[in-house]
């Protein structure tokens, strides 16, 4: 898959219609850029736009937002809630797919020279591009906003990273670098700014200051009030979701307005969200509430409705999960993408990919999805109350490594295409054999690993299936039959692929661990088939 990057300007106009669509427009006008979300505030006076490119293409797509922000934002008439220094106020990359961090940086440091170069304005680097510890944090770099400009730019500890140490009134000054995926996520509270920014000074990391730290890792926070909406929030953005997830941040805010006896009414999620860090809230409120849900569709919904996301405005989940948009433009592009007899003939064509991995892979993800199937065929209905727990806990395993296997079918068709992409590079000098050479091996590599973590991921179903098998709905015994033995059929598949690769490979030792490994994980595969076959056949309707 191609590389891409996200990119999110925050540029210093929430109001003026004009100026947000003509910014829109010079990113959407890039090529290689795809815009996916505009959101405007109008207290903060501040659009967050998110688009997602090549490393190259947001680049440029950044320059040509801040060259229009330029000539339309004026930053000595502006005025928001939200803490600022400049009309493209901090510009961020993050990594999304195939893309390292290191490139994001790359990516920070080019546009942030040739932003300085081209506008002649003072920029900043911030997070991992920083260059200085002190800069690291993008709230000590913007500590008194766009005021403090003046002063701050004639000290020398101060001095930009490119562009000259002078205060530009029109612009200000911009703060650009790399990250994770920061989630700007606020709270409604119907109370006054001041209630609000308590709260958020007992949440945030930085709390009251180094002797008063707030409770939650890698949040930052800040209170204010939405005249247009008549209500408070708490204005946080989570720097590492997975130190310190959504729905923590959430019920935390919630215990601390319930001792001030302040109405929480709902969340905002501004800009867009990874797809994992809804479903983990999904997963924090069904083991909190033991509910039963299997279906991505309906974990969301329940997110959307447990964290109120839908209080300011509608959350449509196609349009505000980054994976959901990123997927809509890859249509197509992927085996799992095409329809049942495109990827049969593509399996069936004259070449090497898709073949026998992809293959085993959907074997796989079919023999789970029938155990899925007979599990919940065997739940929710009067005659089977007694089976209601026992099918709880054995269908999730199934619908999960359904999901996975599913994407293993592509995982196993790019592995093999890094080999054949290794054997085409130049072999003309001694380095270039010798990094030909070394791409090949980390290529086959890559090619046992897909099909052995495959055949693991199956293996580790045969326990659920065996207690499925003496307790399902007997209607349902053919489909458990087949499940079991597609689900064999495909570690047979992957014990045959990785075989196949290693006999390429040149470390002996590697070879006879992972031939060993494969070796055992078949024998597991035909006895767990076995058991659950006899196993069916000792019961009778």
């Amino acid at each position: 898959m191609a590389k891409l990057v996200e990119c999110v300007p925050n540029f210093s106009e929430g109001n003026n219609k004009e100026v947000i669509d003509a910014v829109a427009q010079a990113i959407s006008r890039t090529l290689g850029c795809v815009l996916l979300d505009v959101d405007a505030g109008a207290s903060t006076n501040r659009t967050v736009y998110t688009f997602v490119g090549s490393p190259e293409a947001v680049v440029e797509g950044a320059l040509s937002a801040a060259r229009v922000a330029g000539q339309l934002i004026d930053m000595s008439q502006h005025s928001g809630e939200h803490p600022r220094m400049g009309a493209l106020d901090v510009c961020p990359f993050v990594p999304v797919r195939n893309v390292s961090m290191e490139e994001c940086v790359t990516c920070a440091h080019i546009f942030g020279q040739r932003l300085a170069a081209e506008l002649g304005v003072p920029v900043y680097l911030y997070g991992a591009a920083a260059r200085h510890e002190s800069r690291k944090a993008l709230p000590s770099i913007r500590a008194g906003e766009y005021e403090a400009l003046p002063e701050k730019l004639a000290k020398p500890e101060w001095a930009p990273d490119f562009g000259p140490p002078t205060f530009v009134p029109r612009w200000g000054a911009t703060v650009t670098g790399a990250r994770t995926f920061l989630i700007a996520y606020n709270i409604n509270l119907l109370c006054t700014k001041e209630q609000a920014h308590r709260i958020a000074l007992n949440i945030r990391e930085q709390g009251r200051g180094p002797s008063q730290p707030g409770r939650l890792k890698k949040v930052q926070g800040i209170g204010w009030y939405l005249e247009e909406e008549n209500m408070a929030q708490v204005s946080t953005n989570l720097l590492d979701f997975e130190t310190t997830p959504l729905h923590t941040v959430y019920e935390e805010i919630c215990r601390d307005a319930q001792e001030l006896n302040l109405p929480v009414v709902g969340s905002q999620l501004v800009g867009l969200v990874p797809k994992k860090a809804i479903l983990d809230a999904a997963d924090f409120y069904i083991k909190k509430e033991k509910l039963f849900i299997l279906e991505e569709e309906q974990k969301i919904r329940l997110v959307v409705s447990r964290l109120g996301l839908d209080s300011l405005s509608p959350f449509h989940p196609r349009e505000r999960i980054i994976e959901y948009l990123v997927e809509a433009g890859d249509v197509g592009r992927g085996l799992v993408a095409k329809p049942l007899g495109a990827f049969v003939r593509a399996v069936g064509a004259r070449s090497a990919a898709p073949g026998g991995g992809s293959v085993s892979a959907a074997a796989g993800a079919l023999g789970a999805a029938l155990g899925s199937m007979v599990g919940l065929m065997s739940y929710g209905k009067r005659q089977f109350e007694d089976l209601d727990s026992i099918m709880r806990k054995l269908v999730p395993p199934f619908h999960q490594a359904m999901d996975e296997l599913v994407a293993m079918v592509d995982a196993d068709s790019c592995a093999f295409n890094s080999y054949m992409e290794a054997m085409k590079l130049p072999k003309n000098t001694p380095e270039e054999r010798e990094r030909r050479t070394a791409a090949m091996q980390q290529g086959l590599k890559m090619a046992v690993g897909v099909p052995y973590g495959l055949a693991e991921k199956v293996n580790g179903l045969w326990p659920a299936l065996k207690e499925l098998a003496q307790h399902c709905n007997l209607a349902c015994k053919s489909d458990i039959q087949v499940g079991a033995k597609m689900l064999e059929a495909a570690v047979f598949g992957a014990y045959f692929n990785v075989i196949i690769n290693l006999k390429d490979i040149t470390d002996d030792k590697f070879k006879l661990v992972m031939s060993q490994k494969v070796s055992g994980l078949l024998e597991e595969a035909k006895q767990g088939s076995a058991v659950v076959l006899a196993l069916l056949e000792k019961r009778v309707a």
